[in-house]
């Protein structure tokens, strides 16, 4: 599941456009956390109690794991402002003007395009075709529970209209729009940034990515130091 906060980039007397908006996937931060806490508890066991060449592969192994823990589960985010989205992957950070996207498109895997052509994927929204079964489910029921109020208000002579607990057009009278899984519903929140900012002139410019050395540099050395440790033997 996915969580949106806020994260001002700009001093409060700022318009509140000029603020991220944030989406982080909750469940991986909390996966994120356990698999950390389960590596540091059998990491520091061995370093304490480990003998000969054991507590070298385990700090070995921990200096490989904890960047790709972190990396795949709590590093993932997506910012959204009036200016760009900036989305960071696990071992990349990618700058998108709104003016150079050419849509945002949702299949198994959440994914922008930008006019070049070139595609990245959104790691913080992960696709949950389970949401979606469950969101379709929701929908249907709702459908169906309406149709059944409809038909009774016919019934009782109020000609089809809703009855609420504060009278003719109160809460409940409307309908909330479909049922849409979490995370789809975020990518219809960004396709509409999206067409609001595209052709602002704070909207333009190139694309940017760089590479996670901070992720990449650890992990790369804590797979050396296993490798020679293995080799070695």
């Amino acid at each position: 599941m996915t969580t949106p906060d806020h994260e001002p980039t700009e001093p409060q007397s700022q318009s509140p456009e000029s603020e991220d908006r944030v989406f982080r996937s909750s469940a991986g931060i909390a996966g994120g956390v356990l698999m950390l806490a389960i590596i540091g508890w059998l990491g520091i066991d061995a370093l304490i109690a480990g003998r000969g060449r054991t507590p070298w592969l385990a700090l070995a192994g921990m200096l490989l794991l904890v960047p790709l823990v972190v990396a795949f589960t709590l590093r993932p985010a997506v910012h959204a402002n009036a200016e760009r989205l900036r989305i960071r992957n696990p071992f990349r950070v990618i700058v998108l003007p709104w003016g150079q996207i050419s849509g945002l498109r949702s299949g198994y895997s959440n994914e922008v395009l930008d006019r070049s052509g070139t595609k990245y994927q959104l790691w913080a929204l992960p696709v949950s075709l389970r949401a979606r079964k469950k969101a379709a489910r929701q929908q249907a029921r709702a459908a169906a529970t309406g149709e059944r109020e409809a038909s009774g208000a016919v019934r009782a002579g109020t000609g089809g209209r809703r009855v609420g607990a504060f009278g003719f057009g109160g809460p409940g009278a409307g309908g909330d729009g479909p049922v849409r899984a979490e995370t789809d519903q975020y990518m219809d929140d960004l396709r509409a940034m999206q067409e609001r900012y595209e052709n602002a002139e704070s909207a333009q410019g190139e694309v940017s990515v760089r590479w996670a050395y901070e992720v990449v540099g650890p992990a790369v050395a804590g797979a050396v130091v296993l490798a020679i440790l293995l080799a070695v033997g």
